[in-house]
């Protein structure tokens, strides 16, 4: 498996931006597709978006379709969230996920998580 760690999270206020990384540890990175997803307390893992592994198809939830942008470098073993628009609704925790070969969008489809970051937009 590979080890995930979040960063970049933070407070902005609604309209802002925030990019968030995920740094990869472990062997063969470019072998896994990659995905964000977010949770607010109470609620299940939602899907945010997924990469694939050569960085070429991605997905995005609806709710932030042309908003979000989701991208990887596999020189560098990290994986991207840049974060436009935001919105109150946004805040959340986000977390990191792999899992081996194609994409997907449901959480347990993915067998690695980081230990998330939260993400807080005030209106």
């Amino acid at each position: 498996q590979v080890q995930l760690v979040e960063s970049g999270g933070g407070l902005v206020q609604a309209g802002g931006s925030l990019r968030l990384s995920c740094a990869a540890s472990g062997r063969m990175f470019s072998t896994y597709s990659m995905g964000w997803f977010r949770q607010v307390l109470g609620k299940e893992r939602e899907f945010v978006a997924t990469v694939s592994r050569g960085g070429l198809t991605t997905y995005y939830a609806d709710s932030v379709k042309g908003r979000f942008t989701i991208s990887r470098d596999n020189a560098k073993n990290t994986v991207y969230l840049q974060m436009d628009s935001l919105k109150p609704e946004d805040t959340a925790v986000y977390y990191c996920a792999a899992k081996r070969g194609t994409t997907a969008t449901m959480t347990g489809d993915f067998d690695s998580w980081g230990q998330g970051t939260q993400v807080t937009v005030s209106s």
